[in-house]
């Protein structure tokens, strides 16, 4: 009962906050991160009520199983922009940005923390420092994809927005790995080569090649069903399928074998899209069915937010550094590359603040640094990871704002690209429901 309580009354602080942020012209994201926060451990969780709202991190993190779901689905739907005839036009200058500001931004928090690190030794140990440059490769696809489909978003920028925010995912793995295995052989006086050149690239090749077996699967099994309900059914069992799967890990020698679950669902989707013929009609029945699972994971992110960061004044320092050197790095180096790739104008002035968002990869890279620095080194890990939260706080509130208004400023959002399913139009998506809702241009009809 306390479980579905919890659920019920998530969906109904989200969607309510929405309307909120609505009137505020705020993208609704940013909303299900702020409800996540008001039931969370720290206000209304504080009563100690079972059900009314999460009274500790425990009771948040028992719904984790949603936001592996929701983190499945948000890359499934990613892979949908992988499609071989969108990657003709845009894949060599979205591969290159995505690649060079990932890189560009890990140098340049590396700079900026390793040098306050000297000057605060004792609070910001360097493996920590070396650390956190890595994790500020990260971006969050979740907040972005949301942001574009709420507002319906269409233009050069969107296009490689999401392709870019991908790679993104991929690379700061590998940048990771490596950061990590050098920040580890610091902090214990011994470094594993294996560890740092093997394990990122053997944990990007595996998460692809079970994306593609899965998505070779999943096109050979829908054939076999003609209704739509079944071959939505059959999507959310190979999502299923392939969430569980990257769960795995192993060893081969001494080599530690791990999945990406972004990486694979991302996989799944693109392999899918350019097989099945009918996949766009798919894709978006597969929206609709994920939308309120993608609210539960938002405002379970805003749950799980640990306020408690504040209360730490190295902590706000060190973190207010990191955001700005992120942000500068995710600017200067979109900026840069995107005019080496000539691209549009608008993908050169607002590319960079649309990679703000930080959230799950981010916080995925944190836990594994704090369970990896124990002991001695637990101050590592702790620093690592409450750095990590705050600049999520931070990132999630304003970072789909931002997006909103680059998106809005570059055109690809327009007034035409807000609908209701009360308005005289809604009539059209009912009656032409096997037409992707993105396709619908006003101007048309």
């Amino acid at each position: 009962m306390q479980t579905l309580l919890a659920i019920a009354i998530s969906l109904l602080a989200g969607l309510m906050l929405s309307r909120l942020a609505k009137l505020l012209q705020l993208p609704a994201v940013t909303a299900y991160l702020v409800a996540g926060i008001l039931i969370g451990p720290y206000l209304l969780g504080a009563l100690d009520v079972e059900g009314l709202g999460f009274v500790s991190q425990e009771s948040v993190k028992s719904l984790s199983i949603i936001s592996d779901v929701a983190l499945g689905f948000i890359a499934f739907s990613i892979g949908n922009e992988f499609r071989v005839s969108q990657l003709k036009k845009i894949g060599k200058q979205a591969t290159v940005i995505g690649i060079f500001q990932a890189v560009i931004t890990t140098l340049l928090v590396d700079a900026a923390l390793i040098g306050l690190h000297f000057l605060i030794p004792n609070e910001l140990p360097l493996p920590a420092a070396i650390t956190l440059g890595a994790v500020a490769a990260a971006t969050a696809p979740a907040a972005t994809l949301m942001v574009v489909k709420q507002y319906k978003a269409k233009g050069a920028l969107t296009d490689i927005l999401l392709p870019v925010v991908a790679l993104d995912d991929a690379v700061g793995l590998v940048l990771f790995a490596i950061s990590f295995g050098i920040a580890r052989s610091l902090a214990v006086g011994s470094v594993s080569i294996a560890a740092i050149i093997l394990e990122p690239l053997i944990e990007v090749f595996f998460s692809l090649l079970l994306g593609f077996v899965m998505g070779l699967l999943f096109t050979l099994c829908e054939r076999f069903f003609h209704s739509n309900s079944k071959r939505l059914a059959m999507s959310l069992c190979f999502v299923l399928f392939t969430v569980a799967l990257s769960k795995l890990t192993f060893s081969i020698g001494s080599v530690h074998v791990a999945f990406s679950p972004l990486l694979s669902c991302m996989m799944l989707g693109t392999v899918f899209c350019n097989i099945c013929d009918f996949s766009l009609e798919l894709m978006s029945r597969v929206d609709k069915w994920a939308a309120p699972v993608l609210i539960l994971f938002f405002v379970i992110s805003g749950a799980e937010l640990e306020l408690s960061v504040f209360l730490n004044p190295y902590i706000l320092l060190i973190g207010v550094v990191y955001i700005i050197s992120r942000s500068l790095g995710k600017y200067s180096g979109a900026y840069a590359s995107s005019r080496l790739m000539k691209c549009d104008k608008n993908i050169v002035d607002y590319l960079g603040i649309t990679l703000l968002p930080q959230a799950g990869v981010a916080l995925g890279m944190a836990i594994k640094s704090k369970e990896a620095f124990i002991g001695a080194n637990a101050n590592i890990g702790t620093v690592i990871s409450n750095i990590t939260l705050f600049a999520v706080l931070i990132y999630e509130l304003v970072g789909p704002m931002l997006t909103k208004m680059a998106l809005t400023a570059a055109g690809d959002i327009s007034a035409e690209g807000k609908t209701s399913a009360r308005r005289k139009n809604s009539g059209f998506f009912h009656r032409h429901h096997h037409h992707d809702v993105e396709s619908y241009d006003p101007k048309k009809h």
